[in-house]
């Protein structure tokens, strides 16, 4: 007789808790979320990292989310999840689409939102993660170990911040707030530079916000672009006729039919080769300032756009910098700081705790550092699933940003509840579990069961696929 799908849960549930968990490395959005949809489905998961560490260490003080509220909610398993019902079950001031929302605020709907869908959540970070069998040995710091049937990389942005080639110098023993080089990821209150000159190098949100926050804070700075102009986002409208609508439609991440596109269609962009892919990753969403944030730089804060810094180096306390423009435009600055807003590069090595033969075995996106990953998430390594900014040159732009945790929160947990029950039953599985094709909730669409690259083929000496 034919088991229905809710008897097949609870068999999982049943079987799943004897055996090894699914081990989640990283408490932000898409940790979270997956984190939430595995407990759900009844997969035993572990969740490791600080709740929301990103987002408490790496934001500066007063910052604000560039995304809109309905692009910023967590995806929960149930209704009730939703950064709107936070809001409203704890008091907090509605938030609309003309709203920017402070960081503070979306930490602790990140802290309510483990509270009630995920549970414990061991602050402890994962020191190493190597290959053990048909799964993983998982070693914390302080040395204690686990073995896990799975692995999800949440781990989002912290260990790949990129700071350019020609600033690297200027602090030897690694860039830091209290040198003369730091990235905007290593700061949460700016006011430390009060009356100190300093540099911002970049031209997008983090660039632009950071550059008011010093200026407001009484800094002298000025910010360096590379180029031509510097983009504001659009101020919202409520309201749009529907020649609009057609023309431009939008979306979680803007308006216009290629940003709709990737954000209603991700699945889709994965089959895109990879160049394609890479074009989309890079020039879909142009660096540009929210839209809020504009009158407090336009005409404030001094801006160089199409410059690049030729040289620099230390003169004593100061730092050097020589700047070229356009033509015969040049400048020579001296500042006691530079801060870098250069963004962050996509790189499987840059994940200290991934020994060298998993990070070795990982297939890589042409053109990039970054995985290759099945339709469920997957890498070339069995067991081994990678999600957040990871996954956005395989999925596209949406993964970059928390609007992506929904799909990448289903599609997992469809292929983990798959491969437990699989796992657990020794008989084959009936129609309800289609042999290739997880069952996936409403709105998830079929997950072929499949990989980018050969399963049981180490990828060549030196060089990933």
């Amino acid at each position: 007789m034919t088991q229905s799908y809710s008897g097949q849960r609870r068999a999982v549930r049943g079987r799943g808790a004897r055996g090894r968990p699914v081990v989640v490395i990283g408490a932000g959005p898409y940790g979270l979320s997956v984190a939430a949809h595995l407990r759900a489905a009844g997969v035993p998961v572990r969740v490791f990292g600080e709740i929301m560490g990103s987002w408490r260490h790496a934001m500066a003080t007063g910052m604000f989310l560039k995304s809109t509220p309905a692009a910023t909610d967590l995806t929960a398993p149930v209704p009730g999840g939703r950064l709107a019902d936070f809001c409203r079950a704890t008091g907090v001031e509605e938030l609309t689409e003309l709203t920017p929302i402070p960081c503070t605020t979306f930490v602790d709907y990140g802290m309510w939102f483990a509270q009630r869908y995920v549970g414990p959540v061991a602050s402890v970070p994962v020191s190493l993660v190597e290959r053990a069998g048909s799964g993983f040995t998982v070693q914390l710091e302080g040395g204690e170990e686990l073995e896990a049937a799975a692995v999800v990389v949440a781990t989002g942005l912290g260990a790949l911040a990129h700071i350019p080639r020609r600033l690297r110098h200027l602090a030897p023993e690694g860039p830091g707030p209290r040198g003369p080089l730091s990235h905007t990821s290593q700061h949460t209150d700016l006011s430390r530079y009060a009356g100190r000159r300093v540099v911002v190098v970049g031209g997008g949100q983090s660039a632009l916000e950071s550059a008011a926050l010093l200026h407001e804070g009484g800094a002298d700075v000025q910010v360096l672009v590379r180029a031509p102009r510097v983009r504001w986002g659009e101020r919202p409208q409520l309201w749009r006729p529907v020649s609009r609508r057609l023309a431009a439609p939008a979306s979680a991440l803007g308006t216009g039919w290629t940003l709709a596109v990737v954000c209603r269609a991700p699945g889709t962009v994965r089959h895109l080769p990879a160049s394609a892919r890479m074009l989309l990753f890079r020039r879909a969403l142009a660096p540009a300032g929210g839209w809020w944030l504009r009158d407090r730089v336009e005409g404030v804060v001094p801006v160089r756009t199409s410059c690049r810094i030729r040289q620099a180096h230390m003169d004593g306390p100061e730092v050097r910098l020589w700047v070229e423009g356009v033509g015969d435009d040049r400048a020579e600055l001296s500042v006691d700081h530079v801060l870098a807003a250069t963004g962050y590069r996509l790189d499987v090595d840059a994940l200290p705790f991934l020994t060298p033969a998993v990070r070795l075995a990982v297939a890589r996106v042409a053109g990039s550092k970054a995985p290759c990953l099945s339709g469920a998430f997957e890498s070339c390594v069995p067991g081994l699933y990678f999600t957040g900014s990871l996954a956005a040159p395989t999925f596209g732009p949406m993964l970059r940003f928390v609007a992506g945790t929904g799909f990448a929160a289903r599609r997992i947990t469809a292929a983990l509840t798959y491969q437990a029950h699989t796992a657990d039953c020794p008989e084959p599985p009936d129609e309800a579990f289609r042999p290739g094709i997880p069952p996936a909730p409403a709105g998830a669409g079929p997950v072929p069961f499949r990989h980018p690259c050969p399963r049981r083929l180490p990828p060549p000496a030196g060089r990933g696929w």
